[in-house]
């Protein structure tokens, strides 16, 4: 189809953070609200899990219950030394891209630098047009539909022309809602009706019939 815009998930969808990156990133949120809340590490745990299971992200919670500093937090739980080792992917995921029409935007719950780099390990960041990250939806992360809109409108877009792919289910329904059309990348045999297309890795993308 001309004129289709991808926008494109990261972590889990562009490559596998399962391994190595989340268990990092959860690891370091505990330590962060174990700090800044003065409460157990098992506390922490807890609560960390409460809130990304409420709102969709752990800094949705901190910043409505504690009166968290967005930036302060992200900064202090997106620090990898060792992120070249961390972040998995296909060898063939760039001619997998460049192989579909169309431009690329990147929308993501992270915060703008991690996503730059982990763009620049996948060795894909000249296929994107922008980067819209937690800084650029004012920290407030998908599922709510306020991004999804703010991108449209800063790149002139209409929802019909768009296809989300992402590995989160309410991600897509939100998209689904404002008019996208959907690819969930989800290994399993279940097919929503948020769900146009289903593959089992960006790898297959090719096939997708959007």
């Amino acid at each position: 189809m001309s004129g289709v815009v991808w926008i494109f998930d990261l972590d889990n969808t562009l490559h596998d953070a399962g391994a190595h990156v989340f268990p990092h990133i959860n690891r370091s949120m505990t330590a962060y609200l174990e700090a800044h809340l003065g409460i157990s590490e098992q506390e922490a745990n807890a609560l960390r899990q409460h809130y990304w299971r409420r709102y969709g992200a752990t800094l949705q919670g901190l910043m409505r219950h504690h009166g968290t500093d967005p930036a302060h937090f992200l900064h202090h739980t997106h620090q990898f030394p060792e992120l070249e080792k961390m972040v998995l992917y296909a060898p063939r995921l760039r001619h997998v891209l460049r192989g579909l029409r169309g431009r690329k935007i990147l929308f993501s719950n992270a915060p703008q630098v991690y996503a730059r780099q982990v763009l620049g390990l996948l060795r894909v960041a000249d296929l994107f047009d922008d980067v819209f990250a937690m800084e650029q939806i004012d920290y407030r992360p998908k599922p709510d539909q306020y991004g999804y809109r703010r991108l449209l409108r800063k790149h002139r877009l209409e929802a019909a022309q768009c296809v989300m792919v992402e590995d989160s289910l309410e991600n897509l329904k939100a998209a689904k809602r404002l008019g996208m059309r959907t690819v969930w990348v989800h290994a399993g045999s279940r097919n929503p009706p948020c769900v146009d297309f289903k593959v089992g890795s960006v790898m297959q993308l090719n096939r997708a019939r959007v």
